[in-house]
């Protein structure tokens, strides 16, 4: 490989989480104009090389590239840069969650739309929105009560406050991440025992009723309360979750 080529893997290698890395220095060499449209990204045993890392880093890392829409491969020539990569939707899939720091990540972000979404939903939710909302906490807790994770349940409901906003873009916006805006993998329910899932499972029911009820009832400040204390005490589990697994 070229000495230019090496220079773009340089620092995979202390970095903690391998393919992330590597996704991330190529999509930053392809969004400087360092890799150019239509232009053969160097093979997977060269990236190997380079890297020091496996081949499944480098083929999930390219993966990574293609959900993006960041480069096309072609059979038997290898990978190229998308002859038109930009502009392009900033996506969340769930395979990028491969640490709690990266799941607390997106709760901060969530914590950034949702708190304003959950304001602006008590000042604007009609009876329609209000029913929906009812519908989709009522299945969260039917798949909660059941013994399920709800995940798909309880991104409905999160969705459901963001259409009440009567602002589209808060909706498409979540559409655009979908249910990794809701990141189970990590939440490690099957690790806990029968009365600390019970605990949990109550702990997010209160809080998402109180989510609910503060819309319903048109109360603009406790909406965002509720939202801020439901995503912070999810975020301090988690990171309760990375320090007790965190090496000492």
């Amino acid at each position: 490989m070229k000495d230019r080529d090496s220079a773009v893997f340089n620092t995979i290698q202390q970095m903690p989480n391998l393919r992330s890395g590597l996704a991330d220095s190529l999509i930053a060499q392809i969004e400087s104009g360092d890799l150019k449209p239509g232009q053969r990204l160097p093979t997977e045993q060269a990236i190997m090389e380079a890297t020091g890392v496996s081949r499944t880093i480098v083929r999930e890392a390219l993966a990574t590239l293609r959900a993006k829409g960041l480069i096309i491969t072609r059979q038997g020539l290898g990978a190229f840069v998308s002859n038109d990569p930009k502009p392009r939707s900033f996506q969340i899939i769930p395979n990028d969650l491969e640490s709690i720091d990266e799941v607390l990540r997106v709760l901060e972000l969530r914590l950034g739309i949702e708190y304003e979404a959950a304001g602006l939903a008590a000042q604007r939710r009609t009876p329609e929105d209000i029913a929906r909302m009812q519908d989709r906490l009522d299945a969260l807790d039917r798949a909660t009560e059941g013994g399920g994770y709800g995940a798909e349940e309880d991104f409905a409901f999160h969705r459901a406050i963001l259409v009440a906003t009567q602002n589209s873009y808060y909706s498409r916006l979540f559409d655009t991440f979908g249910t990794a805006m809701v990141p189970r993998q990590w939440a490690r329910l099957d690790r806990i025992t029968a009365s600390e899932r019970d605990r949990h499972v109550a702990r997010m029911r209160r809080e998402h009723h109180a989510i609910f009820n503060a819309i319903r009832d048109g109360n603009e400040a406790a909406a965002r309360k509720a939202l801020r204390n439901h995503l912070s005490k999810s975020a301090a589990r988690f990171e309760e979750l990375r320090d007790a697994s965190s090496p000492h």
